[in-house]
């Protein structure tokens, strides 16, 4: 049963307080019935005793105050979810933006989601494979596991999350896989990309797409990565499927949610942005994650463009506090034409021992990925030190090094953003690679895995 007041006091942006409130709750939904029974939407952002503040979905403009009114509707906002969302691209309130029918609802769900105990939950330990050398071989995804990717102004991410969301899959083949893909306060240019870019290759038919525009009220971004992670918990935790969320662009979201801050004139934390941007951040990371005795699991991905390419700002640190490691992409390889240019040294799995080894992708995975991680480290080193002082200052296996480290971007990380590797065939090209150096300096790889892969594959 909803109530109804008559008492809108003051408008100021996208906030409205509601004087005279009995029973009001945090989140409630309100409804906004102007004189000429035009309806805006809102929440409840804040109680004060017998006052609500109210933040509206839509702008407020030509709103009267004194002829409107407002309905507190007894519930949080809530997203009808069905199968059916398969295949089908919403806008970033839930609203159908393909010119399909509304969803048969199966059921509502609160987008604020249900806390997971965390004693109930499993720990991540499948593999997923995303056909991405960079990510499978050397960063390994794991399901369950959040794993966030940090571009810069102008780097291909928005490529990348689209690659990903085609070719990702779970090896086991045991249960049905689903992308949920959250684009936050992008431009209709990169909403038509994402959305003909799934239909093209057939990824749509396994996705569901929410795009909340640049244009779009930035209240409806605070909404759509909730709406996404809403969804993305049905398709799991209902339907037993394995979800993959992808959320970019994340700094537009902080960006929103700084914009209703400081309209709520409240006190500002690091460069301006809210004091709860940890907590608020954590509340939608930490809704990935696998549940014991359940067969879906939620694998988060999200995107964000480090301002000013500062990894110390607000919004890659806290978020690299709170999930399990970083995907890092690198300017000085875009400059090279390096496609995907994911700069795997600063990047990490912090999960990736759990999904990797026999059984999982194959058992020389772990010793070839720390060998490859130090060659290449050594590689690079080398380069710089023949640029500072000549090509002749360097020893013979530094310039092996140095001529690994080349073949390595060009050929491990450059596959483009239309091959799609299985983990055999990254895990052959670095042996492949391996193969410049002198076996001698081979130190990391256990001798048997030398002699089954190294000489094995060199015969072939």
């Amino acid at each position: 049963m909803f109530k109804e007041y008559k008492t809108i006091r003051e408008v100021v942006g996208p906030l409205m307080l509601v004087d005279g409130v009995e029973g009001v709750t945090y989140n409630e939904l309100v409804e906004i019935v102007g004189r000429d029974g035009s309806l805006r939407r809102g929440k409840v952002l804040e109680i004060d005793r017998d006052k609500a503040v109210v933040q509206l979905f839509e702008n407020s403009q030509g709103l009267q105050m004194s002829e409107s009114r407002a309905r507190f509707l007894g519930h949080a906002q809530e997203l009808a979810v069905s199968r059916d969302m398969l295949g089908r691209v919403f806008d970033g309130m839930g609203n159908p933006r393909d010119g399909g029918e509304p969803v048969l609802p199966e059921k509502m769900m609160d987008i604020n989601g249900e806390p997971i105990n965390p004693a109930a939950r499993d720990y991540p330990n499948e593999f997923i494979q995303t056909g991405i050398s960079a990510i499978d071989g050397l960063n390994t995804l794991v399901r369950g596991q959040k794993l966030p990717v940090f571009s810069m102004s102008g780097l291909p991410h928005a490529e990348l999350a689209a690659q990903i969301a085609r070719q990702a899959k779970v090896r086991s083949g045991e249960s049905e896989f689903a992308v949920v893909f959250a684009a936050i306060g992008i431009t209709f240019e990169e909403s038509q990309y994402f959305a003909e870019e799934f239909r093209r290759t057939g990824a749509i038919e396994r996705t569901v797409l929410f795009t909340n525009l640049a244009n779009d009220p930035a209240v409806e971004r605070i909404a759509t990565p909730r709406l996404a992670l809403t969804c993305a918990e049905y398709l799991a935790f209902d339907c037993g499927m394995h979800v993959l969320v992808i959320m970019t662009d994340m700094t537009n979201y902080a960006e929103a949610l700084r914009e209703v801050s400081a309209a709520r004139r409240e006190v500002p934390g690091r460069r301006g942005y809210p004091g709860y941007l940890y907590t608020d951040l954590a509340s939608l990371y930490e809704r990935a994650g696998r549940i014991r005795g359940c067969k879906g699991s939620i694998t988060q991905i999200p995107i964000l463009t480090m301002p000013e390419d500062d990894k110390t700002h607000p919004i890659p640190d806290l978020t690299g506090y709170i999930t399990e490691g970083q995907i890092i992409l690198s300017r000085d390889l875009y400059k090279k034409g390096i496609n995907p240019p994911i700069d795997v040294l600063p990047s990490l799995s912090r999960l990736k021992d759990k999904g990797i080894g026999a059984g999982k992708t194959r058992e020389d995975h772990a010793d070839t990925l720390n060998q490859l991680f130090a060659a290449y480290a050594r590689g690079k080193e080398s380069k710089e030190l023949s640029a500072i002082l000549g090509e002749a200052a360097l020893t013979e296996t530094d310039k092996l090094y140095a001529k690994f480290a080349e073949e390595f971007e060009k050929e491990y990380l450059g596959q483009g953003f239309e091959t799609d590797r299985s983990i055999e065939e990254t895990l052959d090209l670095g042996w492949k690679l391996l193969r410049i150096l002198p076996e001698s300096e081979l130190k990391r790889i256990r001798t048997q895995y030398i002699e089954k892969y190294l000489h094995a594959k060199a015969e072939e």
